[in-house]
């Protein structure tokens, strides 16, 4: 139902259309319930976009919808997706769990993704980042640390915070 939902988003937006609405059928609890999502967008294999949030403010169908349109739009790193590229394109979806405190020497790889807030500064990467790398857990910790724009080490400052979360995975590219 979410790569339903994100993929309509994009193709409403790219067509220049108003978003999908919500048919009632669609209304389960996970669905209207506050989630905190990702969603990553790949063309011809080729990352385009990840955008998420972690807070769980409004209904997960509209934060998966208005990630994915922003993924496909407002990433910084890439040009914005093109109509002529919507039939190559491909959703996957990391819906996640509230961020939690980490015991950085209990941290699995492929299990947790982590958050480093330090220096005014926060980074994120997603479970699999470090699986798809495979990184240990101090190269997670360091890279995390890195995407964040500070020092590698960073996660070892005092008054630095570690958070760990679980993210269930959907995606239409086979990578899960």
């Amino acid at each position: 139902m979410l790569l339903g939902i994100a993929r309509s988003a994009v193709r409403a937006h790219l067509e220049h259309r108003p978003p999908p609405g919500y048919a009632p059928e669609t209304a389960t609890e996970r669905l209207v319930g506050p989630g905190a999502a990702f969603v990553t967008l790949r063309v011809d294999g080729e990352l385009r976009g990840c955008i998420g949030t972690t807070r769980f403010e409004r209904p997960l169908r509209e934060v998966v919808s208005e990630l994915a349109v922003a993924a496909a739009t407002q990433d910084r790193r890439f040009d914005a997706i093109s109509p002529e590229e919507i039939e190559s394109l491909k959703v996957s979806i990391s819906v996640l769990t509230p961020l939690e405190r980490a015991d950085t020497s209990q941290i699995e790889i492929g299990r947790h993704g982590l958050v480093v807030r330090a220096r005014g500064h926060s980074g994120l990467l997603l479970p699999q980042v470090a699986a798809e790398h495979g990184w240990d857990a101090q190269v997670f910790l360091a890279e995390t640390s890195r995407k964040a724009g500070l020092p590698t080490d960073a996660w070892r400052e005092p008054g630095a915070q570690v958070f760990w979360f679980e993210a269930e995975r959907f995606s239409e590219d086979g990578r899960d």
